[in-house]
């Protein structure tokens, strides 16, 4: 499973335009058949700060990803909401699923 993070700090006069795209851009990704999980996320603690957490299957379905049209928008489009160029973690953490958690699933 490929497992990415991106850090994209907003530009506040941007914000609802960037919260119009993501939405876009995140139902666009869902649909893509190696997708396993994509969800942005804003920070409690920081203005205009947001959170990607994307899954994909495997290295084929993320470069089919970046390949695709919604993807090639979305690249083209973030830097006229930025404040700075995203920060991104991307692990192929090979062979796995979402699990659930034993620290919580044992005291419910």
């Amino acid at each position: 499973m490929i497992f990415i993070v991106i850090s994209i700090d907003i530009r506040p006069e941007k914000r609802d335009e960037f919260l119009t795209g993501v939405r876009r851009y995140s139902a666009q990704v869902r649909e893509e058949p190696g997708n396993r999980h994509f969800t942005c996320y804003e920070s409690v603690d920081t203005a205009d700060q947001f959170v990607v957490v994307a899954n994909y299957a495997d290295q084929a379905a993320g470069e089919a990803h970046v390949a695709s049209e919604h993807a090639q928008w979305f690249f083209g489009w973030l830097p006229a909401v930025v404040s700075r160029v995203p920060t991104i973690v991307y692990q192929d953490i090979g062979d796995t699923t979402w699990t659930e958690m034993g620290e919580v699933r044992d005291r419910m």
